[in-house]
């Protein structure tokens, strides 16, 4: 009887899904649901997350297992693979880099149990993980010095243009105006800088030299989204 689920109302039809049992169909359904669990929970660890785009991740590899099981043996199959990759637009706005990676992941394993190869996909999946680990807990590409933003406050009548670079260059590797705000009803400007500090412990010096500048109005320094990350 559930075998007959398994069979097209149209009589035949060039599929994968015709020809595979049920029990089969249901293995490898059960190994996407299992190893999207693990690809949800590779991109979990010490990364800040949603549980919408978590449980999202974790059932990609059983879409895409369904998606490659229907095309299989098909003329078109290539074609159907190429508009299912297309599936990383999902996101309604761009995601981090591990964000995109995670998404190639699922669907790769996904593609290896859509074709069958059960212990590639859980061997795939499992090499992953330890890589992911030994690269998250390791320095490796983890920046000497991690990135800070500095905002500053400053009146409106202060004419912003290069006022802060002297003091910047003399504390900061690197730095970068990347936005201007207006504050308390447009009496203020907000600058924002992001920052790279030659040595943590001058940030103190840095501050009180940039509120002689400023008039001793609000000056935040902290760690950008990036830096948090890498923690």
């Amino acid at each position: 009887m559930l075998d007959m689920t398994f069979s097209s109302i149209f009589g035949s039809a060039d599929s994968l899904v015709g020809s595979v049992a049920a029990s089969d169909f249901l293995l490898c359904c059960a190994a996407s649901v299992a190893l999207g669990a693990i690809c949800a929970a590779v991109y979990m660890f010490r990364h800040s997350y949603t549980k919408n785009f978590v449980v999202t991740l974790a059932l990609l590899p059983l879409i895409v297992q369904m998606v490659i099981t229907l095309v299989n043996g098909n003329l078109g199959a290539g074609i159907a693979v190429m508009g299912v990759f297309n599936l990383v637009r999902f996101r309604s706005v761009p995601g981090s880099a591990k964000d995109i990676g995670s998404v190639f992941l699922a669907m790769a394993v996904g593609l290896a149990t859509g074709m069958g190869f059960l212990g590639l996909a859980c061997v795939f999946t499992v090499v992953v993980a330890l890589v992911n680990l030994l690269f998250v807990l390791t320095p490796f590409g983890r920046p000497c010095e991690p990135g800070k933003t500095l905002r500053i406050a400053i009146p409106e009548d202060l004419e912003y243009d290069g006022v802060f670079d002297a003091v910047l260059g003399r504390y900061a590797a690197e730095s970068e105006l990347v936005e201007v705000t207006t504050t308390n009803m447009g009496s203020l400007f907000q600058l924002t800088y992001q920052l790279r500090m030659r040595e943590p412990e001058l940030e103190k010096a840095m501050i009180d030299e940039l509120r002689c500048l400023n008039g001793n109005l609000k000056i935040s320094l902290g760690m950008t989204p990036q830096a948090r990350e890498t923690l």
